[in-house]
């Protein structure tokens, strides 16, 4: 494509190069490419110009008054140029699934995505979800580096489940992909909002930041003739239905509170749920096979986007009695001596809160939670997250979670402050060893905070690591000792 097709350059025909890719790592330039030189936290891609243009840069994408004579290419200058770069990655790369939706919060956004392709399947759909899971389509799965990818690979993502024969897609919209306009140039037709709590605010100033950073799914990114899925029982529900209801948008709410997808009755049995609601002035009955209020929440908001992009709503509704639980979420992953062992993502404050109060009910004896908090990140979560383990659980394992370049023992330590019948164990897989040699008939151990993932992340390196295999070896050795 030229460069003017994929932005409105004003340029001449003879100063109109031919785009064959698109970078923003001036490493991965050859000849062809369009470099966006961005700014970022640890460097400004404007320094790196020259390298780009000797690898064979023909255009360069950066922030207002970067052009000089010196850059012998053609320079965009544009006021937002993370947002310009992705709007360039659509049009270069496309084509997109005809029906995309994104869902948005601090919490549940993996089990929504999920879900969401659950049903659409259940339909006879070709669907496909992207996010922290990486992208699970009907014939593969590629990890991806981020919840919401950078925008040239996102862009090359949808590209490549349109071109397989993908027609309805679930993205994951983290707070850092909005920020940066990562969705920028997306073609949503619904988007959802499921929850907000501390998060993030090693990159977000405050709270307040962080909501706005949630909310411009809605005010920037989904069109108007769009449909916002909310949880209607979340403090923010009427700021944000009101901002999308200004724009034109139809809103469809979900919850206790609700007028679209209102629960009116909630009973645990077993391994299930009783789930009594009404929708569209109709009473129904069902039962949904997972555990935790939580899940109630992330199984309406999938329904309530199924809904809004044209899925039948009964056979939506039927469908929430074949769900299953996505990886890493309250998973079972292995037993010993009578006792379960559950893994699940729970990494926030309020995300341990829904764990634990999702699993006391099944705990007839005791339960246990093993888990720690990430180096370089949010501080002031630590303290708090051990005042909620101290308060839900029976016993409490603190233990090591992605220290990164800090050092494991001072967060281990801040954690603790918030607990004071915690009992302290250095290195994540001695601590997953000794939660599981001490369960007993009727016990339950959740294992939180790191779900899936297969590495910890301890100073520079990426150690192989995961939790559900570190639990189902230690349980496989003490039953062979037994």
């Amino acid at each position: 494509m030229q460069l003017s097709d994929l932005y409105a350059t004003g340029l001449t025909t003879e100063n109109d190069p031919e785009i064959l890719g698109l970078s923003a790592d001036s490493r991965t330039v050859t000849p062809g490419t369009l470099f966006a030189a961005l700014k970022g936290v640890a460097a400004d891609g404007a320094d790196f110009i020259p390298q780009a243009i000797a690898n064979g840069a023909v255009a360069i994408l950066a922030d207002p008054g970067t052009a000089s004579a010196s850059i012998p290419v053609p320079v965009i200058e544009d006021q937002n140029p993370r947002r310009a770069l992705a709007q360039i990655a659509a049009k270069f790369f496309g084509s997109q699934p005809e029906t995309a939706v994104a869902v948005t919060g601090t919490n549940g956004k993996t089990s929504v995505a999920g879900f969401a392709r659950q049903i659409w399947k259940r339909q006879g759909l070709t669907a496909a979800t992207l996010g922290t899971l990486g992208v699970l389509g009907p014939n593969e799965t590629e990890i991806l580096r981020h919840t919401t990818p950078e925008p040239i690979e996102l862009h090359r993502v949808l590209a490549d489940l349109a071109q397989s024969g993908v027609t309805h897609v679930a993205l994951e919209a983290s707070s850092h992909g909005l920020s940066q306009s990562r969705l920028a140039g997306t073609k949503l037709k619904a988007g959802a909002f499921t929850n907000l709590s501390r998060d993030h605010l090693d990159y977000h100033p405050t709270v307040e930041a962080y909501l706005a950073a949630k909310m411009r799914l809605f005010t920037e990114i989904m069109d108007a003739d769009a449909t916002a899925v909310l949880n209607a029982d979340s403090h923010e529900y009427p700021e944000i239905a009101a901002a999308c209801r200004a724009r034109g948008q139809q809103v469809i709410g979900y919850g206790r509170h609700a007028a679209d997808l209102r629960v009116t009755g909630l009973r645990p049995n077993g391994s299930s749920q009783y789930l009594e609601m009404r929708m569209n002035g109709q009473d129904h009955s069902l039962r949904l096979p997972l555990l935790g209020d939580f899940q109630v929440w992330n199984a309406l908001c999938a329904v309530g986007l199924v809904i809004a992009t044209g899925g039948d709503a009964d056979a939506a509704l039927d469908s929430l009695e074949h769900l299953h639980g996505v990886p890493g979420r309250l998973q079972w992953v292995a037993e010993h001596n009578g006792g379960r062992v559950f893994v699940d993502y729970a990494h926030t404050p309020d995300a341990l809160d829904h764990c634990l109060r999702a699993l006391r009910p099944h705990a007839t004896h005791h339960l246990t939670v093993v888990f720690g908090c990430g180096g370089e990140r949010d501080t002031g979560k630590r303290e708090q997250m051990g005042q909620i383990a101290c308060g839900l659980a029976d016993r409490v394992i603190v233990t090591d979670d992605n220290p990164r370049n800090e050092d494991p023992a001072i967060i281990r330590k801040q954690v603790m402050t918030g607990c004071d019948h915690a009992v302290e164990v250095p290195g994540r897989g001695e601590a997953i060893r000794a939660a599981i040699a001490g369960l007993d008939e009727g016990d339950i151990l959740v294992l939180a905070g790191k779900g899936v993932e297969s590495g910890q992340d301890i100073g520079s390196e990426v150690v192989p690591f995961d939790d559900a295999t570190q639990a189902q070896a230690a349980a496989q050795e003490f039953r062979g000792a037994a």
